[in-house]
């Protein structure tokens, strides 16, 4: 098994749940309220360790008491903490969830705070075990100056650049030439390329426009249709499992956080596809981010009961 990078965010979730979201200058009353880790990087990195991948994550934090979450989350999860960085003068970031509870539809801020702080001298810190990685997981949830020197790093070192291009901000096409893969979902697609994606046709259309920029493999995720994988040799359209969902809150991280542990594992794209699909399936089944994120025993065992289902077994 190959090691693995995951560079990242790191938040505390304040997460509600209503009847329905508020529209502006709405009140709502909520029915529950949770705080937790969670952080696209940190929910990814959690996702990978928990699917088994030998995984090192690299995150920000502020020296308070919502730093200490990620530290003692990862003390009980056995996760290394050896690359942590700290701000003396920045918080640990926050995100605000809101969750409908009727249609597990959500809306969210993210307030980064020491996130987009991470300097280039930090980022040089991470060499060593940038040049041990066959894998590294880059977000947008940090300042993307330290994403670029991260991307540049990894690239003197040989190790395969996957950016998950969530939440959407603007990326330059120097950027993108240096990327492996990239695993947008169709808002994301949208935004970069231009292209409202909706079926095969569509999906190879924007992995066109993200090819001739340089990256080797696209993989976009379109909620319950599955998620779309194109190589140099093929496309196709990885169908969803379906399940019941009650948070999708934590979907698109499950997702890419299984497809990091199963291609650290020798699994080609559209096996490790599958096998994310099935993470994102478990993880919007329960409530949360970090917490929903499923473990190995747990996605083999759903992948087997589906396929049996699928045989007509069950």
């Amino acid at each position: 098994m190959s090691k693995a990078v995951v560079f990242g965010s790191f938040v505390v979730d304040l997460m509600a749940r209503s009847p329905h979201l508020p529209i502006p200058g709405e009140t709502v009353k909520g029915s529950y309220f949770k705080m937790g880790p969670g952080g696209k990087g940190f929910n990814q990195c959690v996702a990978a360790h928990k699917a088994g991948s030998d995984v090192i994550m690299v995150t920000k934090l502020g020296k308070d008491a919502f730093g200490k979450v990620a530290t003692d989350t990862m003390d009980s999860l056995k996760m290394q903490k050896d690359h942590l960085l700290f701000s003396d003068t920045e918080d640990t970031g926050i995100a605000l969830i809101l969750v409908d509870e009727n249609t597990a539809q959500n809306e969210i801020i993210i307030v980064p705070c020491a996130l987009n702080t991470i300097t280039d001298e930090e980022v040089n810190g991470t060499e060593k075990i940038i040049s041990d990685a066959e894998y590294v997981l880059l977000q947008l949830e940090v300042n993307q100056s330290a994403n670029e020197s991260i991307v540049k790093l990894a690239k003197r070192h040989n190790c395969k650049v996957i950016v998950n291009t969530a939440p959407y901000s603007p990326i330059t096409e120097e950027f993108l030439s240096e990327i492996y893969m990239v695993t947008p979902n169709e808002v994301e697609v949208r935004e970069i390329t231009g292209v409202e994606v909706s079926d095969i046709e569509s999906c190879d259309k924007a992995a066109k426009f993200f090819k001739e920029k340089g990256v080797e493999i696209v993989v976009i995720t379109l909620g319950e249709m599955g998620a779309y994988v194109s190589t140099k040799e093929r496309s196709a359209i990885i169908p969803s499992y379906k399940v019941n969902a009650v948070d999708t809150t934590g979907a698109g991280d499950a997702f890419n956080g299984a497809l990091l542990a199963a291609l650290t594992e020798g699994k080609d794209i559209f096996e490790s596809v599958k096998f994310a699909n099935a993470g994102a399936a478990l993880s919007v089944q329960k409530y949360g981010t970090t917490p929903s994120m499923p473990d190995r025993k747990e996605i083999e065992k759903f992948i087997v009961a589906q396929s049996k289902k699928q045989a007509g077994i069950l």
